[in-house]
């Protein structure tokens, strides 16, 4: 039995697939329960995990924050407390008989799925970017991902934005927009759509956003267009380091879909060099949810199968 798992700063994911077709069979959701830390979601997995008809034989993991991928151990969560230090691979092959394991960061390992089975087919390199609870990004050359020294790369959600320590994070993640959002409404009429979208939903503020810019809210698409413009600034970071020829957007905000990839496709090219210019084509990711699961997979195809060998 072949297992993939997301632990991200606000769900756990757990799946039952198949490292050949990236396919799911069975899936686990949980919301992670931060006033339990590093400790919950360790119960959660082997709770879980104790409760399959077989013992897993395989499992593929996409940490939320910065490992060391040779030897599991993480090396920090921005969201999650408990995790400093923790040696994951140990963890795991103390409580199972496994074959095979493979660990790496959440948004390489969605990097490596977009890549295989998602919005990156076809091309030879691709930048993935998660938008979610923090902002993370892996690069993928000839469907292999691309690793700097441990315990990381491609961390563009760090990258700093200005000298005063703002980063893409603090502009482009989803709690950055949900908190913009919090700040704007507070000034609007009453009878602003966005603002009582909000008001009557139980809902992230960001999810309000879509159907106010959808109903011609001017708020919604004053906000809409600073995180698009934002995110393309830090964006053309990567693109004058890499030139990838495609950059997938991935994470709870690209729910936004094709209005937010379109706003970034146009917005970047005012900050780029003139010879990298027209940039990148800009996609939304195809997995969506379950991006990190099946890169899970992924990393366990190539463990087992070898670097050499591609679906």
């Amino acid at each position: 039995m072949n297992i993939g798992i997301e632990i991200g700063g606000t769900k756990l994911q757990i799946a039952i697939g198949y490292p050949e077709t990236g396919k799911i069979e069975t899936l686990f959701r949980f919301d992670v329960e931060k006033d339990k830390g590093a400790t919950g979601i360790l119960d959660k997995i082997e709770v879980t995990l104790n409760q399959l008809s077989q013992r897993p034989a395989s499992i593929g993991v996409g940490f939320g924050g910065p490992i060391n991928r040779k030897t599991g151990i993480i090396a920090t969560s921005h969201q999650i407390g408990g995790w400093s230090g923790f040696d994951l691979k140990n963890w795991l092959l103390e409580r199972y008989p496994l074959e095979s394991l493979a660990i790496d960061n959440d948004a390489n390992t969605a990097a490596l799925g977009e890549a295989w089975f998602g919005a990156g087919r076809g091309f030879e390199q691709q930048f993935y970017v998660t938008l979610g609870s923090g902002v993370g990004g892996g690069m993928v050359v000839n469907k292999h991902l691309y690793h700097g020294n441990a315990p990381g790369e491609a961390e563009i959600g760090l990258l700093f934005l200005d000298k005063s320590g703002n980063t893409l994070e603090s502009f482009c993640s989803g709690w950055a927009l949900d908190a913009k959002i919090r700040a704007v409404i507070s000034q609007l009429p009453a009878d602003s759509i966005l603002k009582r979208m909000i008001e009557t939903s139980q809902t992230a503020e960001a999810k309000s956003l879509l159907p106010a810019l959808q109903q011609g809210d001017h708020a919604a698409l004053g906000i809409f267009q600073e995180y698009a413009d934002n995110l393309a600034w830090g964006l053309s970071q990567v693109v004058h380091l890499f030139n990838p020829q495609v950059i997938v957007l991935g994470g709870g905000v690209s729910l936004l879909g094709s209005p937010l990839a379109a706003a970034v496709q146009q917005a970047l090219p005012r900050y780029l060099a003139k010879v990298y210019q027209p940039g990148p084509v800009v996609r939304i990711s195809e997995l969506s949810e379950e991006v990190v699961l099946v890169g899970a997979l992924c990393l366990l195809h190539q463990k087992n199968k070898g670097r050499n060998e591609q679906p």
